[in-house]
């Protein structure tokens, strides 16, 4: 690991943030990719029936 001198608390905080807010837009994206996934599906069933 890199020396991060006196600012080492500053520089992990702040990639631990960007870790985390990156993580949750995958989250949301996947979670809504899903969503709209089944509603394509539902649609789909019912143009056929």
């Amino acid at each position: 690991m890199p020396d991060l001198g006196t600012y080492a608390v500053e520089v992990l905080a702040s990639y631990a943030v960007t870790l985390a807010l990156l993580g949750g837009l995958a989250g949301l994206s996947w979670r809504r990719w899903r969503r709209l996934r089944a509603e394509m599906e539902r649609v789909e069933r019912g143009r056929d029936g």
